[in-house]
């Protein structure tokens, strides 16, 4: 009799290698900060710092595309940035997840009525996870990442079903 039928196909003893990649993935988010305005100085500066700790989450701040796998897009997002957003967000790797952060990347916020300003950055870039305020507070951002490691977690389930069924 094999061994994996006695503990399971899932088992410690018997993990597969993108098992041990979607594991190593949702618990290890680095992220760009694409930070514009107030948002990124009040919710992303103060997550970074001793209270509001985000590495002992596994999330870390990278400051180069090529090194990240989530972008935080945090302020208002005009017409002429909405091209270095797209030109960042091309650069990341694959897997690669965008978080809205606040009321202006989200919908353009008090800023909404003026012509050059993007009414969502969803119209740029798929956002996976949207957090709401103005500015959000760092709490919300930590929900947020624990929201996207949920995500993350039930797409790698989704890619294991598929390959069994």
């Amino acid at each position: 009799m094999a061994l994996d039928r006695v503990t399971g196909e899932n088992s410690v003893l018997f993990i597969r290698a993108e098992q041990l990649f979607d594991l190593a993935r949702r618990n290890s988010l680095w992220y760009l900060s694409y930070g514009i305005a107030c948002c990124a100085v009040e919710g992303l500066m103060s997550a970074g710092g001793p209270r509001f700790d985000y590495d002992r989450f596994g999330i870390f701040h990278r400051g180069t595309p090529r090194q990240a796998d989530v972008m935080i897009v945090a302020g208002t997002v005009n017409k002429k940035m909405a091209h270095s957003l797209r030109k960042l967000y091309d650069q990341m790797p694959e897997p690669k997840w965008v978080i809205a952060m606040g009321a202006c990347a989200s919908t353009g916020g008090p800023f909404r009525e003026y012509p050059n300003v993007v009414l969502g950055v969803d119209k740029i870039v798929p956002v996976d996870i949207w957090v709401p305020g103005c500015p959000p507070r760092p709490e919300s951002m930590q929900y947020a990442f624990m929201q996207l490691q949920e995500k993350i977690k039930a797409r790698a389930g989704e890619r294991l079903a598929a390959r069994h069924g």
